[in-house]
């Protein structure tokens, strides 16, 4: 058995408090409304056992405090950390608290799901390449034309997809997000394509379709039969790949 009596008589001592500020603003009807903007002040502690020597938290002081969080098991994070080799169709990873990924699939034929609604019947069907950008709890789709390389300067075309705004998020809808700090890369990017392709293709947003030709004409075409995605009616996002890593 272990002796740890030791452990019982060291002594801890202070040597640094923060004090952390929040900013309040007042509206018109004289409601209180928090806001985001934190403002995080530092001290050290005398000999007295007294806060002295306050200042703005520096900024070694900030990485001190995220080296000693992420030395802590139960706060550890494994949030966008790769199990083994990074995959292969991975193009950039922002691995920050709300941090995001970027990656691509080919041109596949997938299953699809349509409401009664739409009268396009669920089944296979070829899609084009797409690129992918998603956070913990948002999603980004966009199409590609050709197959030629990925560089920053890749043009991004709308996804020809229901559900979709013009700027390439996608409305989940009721889907339950089951993605948290703990989720790995490759668990995180295999859950949002689930999410996307086992979800039910409704409506178009805003008007918005994502194609140079009526999305359920489209789509009932691709279901019906075998053929590959038509790249021609793929529509300009006004994006590139460098716009996604930012």
């Amino acid at each position: 058995m272990k002796n740890v009596s030791q452990q019982f008589n060291q002594q801890y001592v202070p040597f640094k408090a923060l004090l952390l500020y929040e900013c309040e603003s007042v509206d018109e009807d004289n409601y209180r409304q928090k806001q985001t903007d934190i403002y995080v002040e530092s001290y050290d502690i005398g000999k007295q056992g007294n806060p002295i020597n306050a200042h703005p938290l520096s900024v070694s002081e900030v990485i001190q405090l995220s080296e000693l969080f992420q030395s802590t098991q139960e706060v550890k994070s494994g949030y966008l950390k790769s199990r083994g080799m990074l995959p292969g169709n991975i193009l950039y990873i922002n691995p920050s608290h709300n941090g995001f990924a970027v990656w691509h699939t080919p041109l596949q034929e997938v299953d699809l799901f349509f409401v009664d609604g739409l009268a396009i019947p669920s089944g296979k069907a070829h899609i084009p390449a797409m690129i992918w950008k998603a956070t913990k709890d948002s999603l980004y789709v966009y199409a590609l034309k050709g197959k030629g390389k990925l560089t920053e300067k890749t043009v991004l075309y709308h996804a020809p997809y229901f559900n979709i705004y013009s700027n390439g998020n996608v409305c989940m809808g009721t889907v339950s997000i089951n993605i948290d700090r703990y989720t790995c890369l490759q668990d995180f990017m295999r859950l949002w394509q689930e999410y996307f392709f086992n979800s039910y293709f409704s409506h178009t947003i805003g008007g918005h379709s994502g194609a140079s030709v009526d999305l359920v004409e489209l789509w009932r075409e691709q279901v019906s039969t075998e053929r590959e995605f038509p790249g021609e009616v793929l529509v300009k996002q006004g994006m590139t790949l460098k716009n996604l890593m930012q």
